[in-house]
């Protein structure tokens, strides 16, 4: 079945929309510059974050799976290619363990120590970003007032050499376009930014969860490893 029909009417939809959305930026004055800015910024952090906070990048299955599995692996002297995975350090888990495995030959409280500092660190980035979205879900919105209220001065400076109501009144539309746009850009930061914050809480509690067990794991045994 051909698909050219169905592309041909949503081009001229596609078009319209791309109109319609330029023309609401242009009315908007100035302000739509940095307000845009703001938008584009933050499409760009929450983007990252989806990328970054994916499972694969922090807890992977099946490393998860490994790590639950480490002191019956040493049991059997056979988790030479499980540190290895962990040398590699390709997500959050694996540089922890990694951690973990140097330090095996101090005190447990030592080990856990300095997984706990490494921990911090990890934590920072699995925080950031994050920050760039508070600046946004308190900036875009100031950003939109500013815009309307500058617009506002402007249309009651006009006033006395006008009496048409519609004049003004398409004036007072206009001018509320940045506040608009700043309220909905903020809208969709605070969103992401709380979807993102519990997914790190998640990914920490699973973590200290699986790192308690491992380091008394790795102190348990005395099995050469890498």
């Amino acid at each position: 079945m051909s698909h050219t029909p169905l592309l041909t009417s949503l081009i001229p939809a596609t078009t319209a929309a791309f109109q319609a959305t330029w023309a609401f930026l242009v009315k908007g004055g100035f302000f739509m510059i940095p307000l845009s800015l703001c938008s584009v910024i933050g499409i760009m952090v929450i983007l990252y974050k989806f990328l970054s906070l994916t499972r694969e990048r922090v807890v992977p299955a099946a490393l998860l799976r490994e790590v639950e599995a480490f002191e019956h692996r040493l049991s059997e002297n056979n988790a030479d290619a499980v540190v290895r995975q962990f040398q590699a350090g390709n997500s959050t888990l694996a540089r922890l363990c990694a951690v973990a495995i140097k330090n095996r030959n101090k005190p447990v409280a030592e080990i856990t120590q300095c997984v706990e500092s490494a921990a911090r660190e990890e934590a920072v980035h699995l925080h950031s970003g994050i920050g760039v979205l508070d600046v946004l879900v308190t900036v875009a919105p100031l950003l939109g007032l500013l815009g309307s209220a500058s617009g506002l001065v402007v249309i009651f400076e006009g006033l006395g050499e006008t009496t048409d109501h519609v004049l003004v009144a398409h004036g007072i539309a206009v001018a509320l376009h940045t506040t608009i746009f700043g309220i909905v850009t903020a809208v969709v930061c605070v969103v992401a930014h709380s979807y993102f914050i519990r997914r790190i809480e998640k990914f920490t509690v699973r973590l200290e969860s699986l790192l308690g067990g491992f380091v008394h794991a790795c102190v348990s045994r005395s099995a050469p490893l890498l």
